[in-house]
């Protein structure tokens, strides 16, 4: 790709002009932030400017920023040093300047863009901007065919389902650590006597501070070959294996071999368009929108189109950079969220990501042909997952400077074995998923607070993507083979819908303090209501295929029958309700 030649000249309050890569003078600034604005030499602002501030004297970060809409941009918590700034975008000649920080009070600095080839007019006196670029544009070749990084010349901390940090907290050739730590409270007003909550992939206990992450890992890279692993000590390691029930088929416990590892893949990169990566292992699901890291994203407890579709996969996983604002990933998997296969047949699908504009971002997923019902050959799964995220304001110099929305739809069915699309014409029941979410959020006070209310509703008739809720230590697992007391039979209605209001504090871009009210609604008894969902004594008995007697002995039984636990007591059942109303506070960490 051709690019033009221009000059970045940086402005100054004395409109000192550093240009270009030549030596630049120190400019002492007063601040532990720094702020300023890119435009051009018309005073149009330009958007999408990549700039960072690197310091050899202050701790070894390298702080990056992409300019909004309007040209600005913001740097915060630099520490007292000198710090190189520099301004960069397709297609411009690099600017650099030395600035010198004093923490803790604020400074600015203007940048304007200026093309090379604007030849001053027959007569016109130098323009002494021009004379001070003058070195670089000698150095600079007429023409490059450098690249950008796909999706690097916006801002995208905005997004929901993305990480916020701007900066990178260390960085070497060969590898990037990242530490994440995610700890909550929850208060569940239905007050379970065992405190075990259900219908959630984040929230499990009430009225208990859990640790639901720790993790640690990062990226490695070096010439051209890549490797991720983020581990996942906590409720994860747990809560994310009764999910998936392909490890019971088979021998060598594939549960405990990966439920420390929510991702863990090894590629290769190929500098061809704007880059093609080849990966496997086991790698983050893009469906549902929101990302498993609570840390990402705008709400702790997502709606259900996110919290009961996939959080990771494991197979094979291609991606096409076809321009800096356009990837295309195919997938090949073992199964729907699955370690292994339920059934023989794999699972085909993949994203389209598209990002036309800073304030627009198009997601699209797609799977098709896995057997994702365990014990049930012959079914197969299908589904379409679709999301725009839009930030319709952005205003950082004013007291809410951003806002933005998210919206999900998601549709999908199982057919064969017995189940089908549509009640077809043999009898065979409806078993179909049809959902959407939305989001709307406001960051406050320059993103230090924010408010996000949102919600959602499904309907899943056959609820093969229902949470199993844990009666009895009820897993995905015993569930496909029978669910006494919360059925998954073909034709079981499940309707459901949720609010929540999610306030977040975030005083560094490392750290969130988050706190959050739902309410979730289903269409028959599915919440953990004050008795709870275990069997006398107050534990498992170890058969929750079978109903639970009274005394906490199993029943012997799949089927409820006259007389069925008559010496035990009678039968226990759990206590489900349809409506849940909670609040937690969470703590949540990222470097």
């Amino acid at each position: 790709m051709i690019q033009r030649l221009l000059v970045v000249s940086l402005a100054v309050s004395t409109n000192l002009a550093l240009c270009g890569q030549s030596v630049a003078p120190t400019v002492r600034m007063p601040g532990g932030s720094l702020t300023g604005m890119v435009h051009d030499v018309g005073g149009l602002p330009l958007g999408g400017v990549k700039i960072t501030a690197d310091s050899p004297t202050a701790k070894a970060l390298v702080h990056t920023a992409v300019t909004a809409g309007d040209g600005t941009f913001t740097f915060s918590d630099l520490e007292s040093g000198q710090y190189v700034v520099n301004a960069s975008k397709a297609g411009y000649a690099d600017g650099v300047a030395l600035i010198q920080i004093t923490a803790p009070a604020a400074g600015r600095v203007d940048l304007s863009l200026k093309t090379a080839d604007a030849a001053p007019a027959p007569g016109a006196a130098p323009d002494p901007q021009a004379q001070a670029a003058a070195p670089a544009q000698a150095a600079a070749p007429a023409a490059t065919q450098e690249k950008i990084a796909p999706f690097s010349d916006y801002d995208w901390t905005w997004l929901n389902g993305n990480p916020r940090n701007k900066d990178v907290a260390f960085d070497s050739k060969f590898f990037t650590p990242e530490i994440r730590a995610d700890v909550t409270y929850t208060y569940d007003f239905n007050k379970p006597k065992d405190d075990s909550m259900g219908g959630s992939s984040e929230l499990f206990r009430s009225n208990e501070i859990e640790l639901e992450q720790l993790g640690l890992g990062g990226d490695f890279h070096l010439d051209n070959v890549r490797a991720r692993f983020m581990s996942q000590f906590g409720m994860y390691s747990t809560a994310t294996i009764r999910n998936d029930g392909s490890y019971s088929k088979g021998q060598w416990d594939i549960a405990d071999a990966d439920r420390y590892m929510a991702e863990a893949y090894g590629g290769y990169h190929w500098d061809k368009m704007y880059g093609i990566n080849a990966d496997a292992g086991i790698f983050m699901s893009y469906v549902g929108l929101f990302s498993y890291y609570n840390f990402d994203n705008w709400a702790y407890q997502p709606s259900y189109v996110s919290s009961n579709t996939p959080w990771f996969f494991e197979g094979i996983r291609l991606q096409f950079f076809v321009t800096p604002h356009l990837k295309l990933e195919p997938w090949i998997i073992n199964g729907w969220q699955s370690y292994g296969s339920a059934n023989s047949r794999k699972g085909l699908g993949g994203q389209i990501k598209y990002t036309p504009f800073p304030w627009m971002n198009v997601i699209s997923n797609e799977y098709a042909l896995g057997q994702d019902d365990l014990y049930t050959p012959g079914r197969t799964r299908m589904h379409t997952d679709n999301s725009i995220e839009i930030k319709y304001y952005d205003h950082p110099e004013r007291a809410i400077d951003k806002m933005g929305f998210t919206f999900t739809g998601d549709l999908g069915c199982e057919y064969g074995a017995g189940v089908s699309c549509h009640n077809d014409s043999n009898g065979n029941p409806k078993q179909s998923f049809v959902g959407y979410m939305l989001y709307n959020r406001m960051w406050f006070h320059k993103d230090l607070f924010a408010l996000t209310i949102g919600g959602g509703q499904i309907n899943n008739p056959g609820r093969y993507l229902v949470l199993i809720p844990p009666i009895n230590g009820e897993s995905a697992s015993s569930a496909a083979i029978n669910s006494p007391y919360f059925t998954f039979n073909p034709g079981d209605q499940f309707k459901a819908w949720d609010l929540s209001e999610t306030f977040d504090y975030m005083p560094k871009q490392w750290f969130t303090f988050r706190v959050e009210g739902d309410y979730r609604h289903a269409s028959v008894p599915y919440w953990s209501g004050s008795g709870g969902v275990t069997p006398p004594p107050g534990t498992n008995n170890g058969f929750p295929t079978q109903y639970a007697c009274m005394d906490g002995t199993a029943s012997g039984s799949t089927t409820l029958t006259p007389g069925l636990c008559a010496n035990d007591g009678g039968v226990w059942f759990p206590d489900l309700r349809k409506d849940e109303w909670l609040i937690d506070a969470d703590l949540m960490v990222k470097f």
